[in-house]
């Protein structure tokens, strides 16, 4: 499979799963796709609950999906948000700290609307300074 057919397959993927958020306070449906180090694609939609601070972010339910299928690797990260023409929709605080637990810093996160990709950034610039296992490491 070649990157473009990799990246046609993640924007699949989110924008299908994407369908499938339970956002009834909101309204604001993400789905987000992990091309995990083994080759195959993760995804999950986010899911609200009434006690707000219990929802699920989809990055952080699909590396859920991902870990327990056994991946330990992400290789790329697709996330579809908003209407077309709306802008970029980058990964929260939180989810941007979690992916840097399983992704390189060069690993690109493409953040798309409904219609296609408006832009990608590495995980490094999206969290630089991050806080990860080598700073536990005496």
């Amino acid at each position: 499979m070649t990157s473009d057919e990799k990246l046609r397959a993640l924007f699949d993927a989110a924008r299908a799963i994407r369908a499938k958020a339970y956002a009834p306070y909101s309204r604001f449906h993400v789905g987000a796709a992990l091309l995990g180090g083994d080759g195959r694609i993760y995804a999950a939609a986010n899911v609200e609950n009434a006690a707000f601070p219990q929802s699920q972010c989809a990055e952080a339910s699909a590396i859920g999906v991902m870990v327990a299928a056994g991946c330990r690797e992400i290789a790329a990260v697709m996330v579809v948000a908003g209407a077309a023409g709306d802008d970029a929709v980058a990964p929260c605080g939180g989810c941007r700290q979690r992916l840097s637990e399983f992704a390189a810093p060069e690993v690109l996160v493409h953040m798309a609307d409904e219609s296609g990709i408006k832009t990608s950034r590495s995980i490094g610039e999206l969290l630089p300074f991050s806080f990860g296992p080598k700073q536990l490491v005496p």
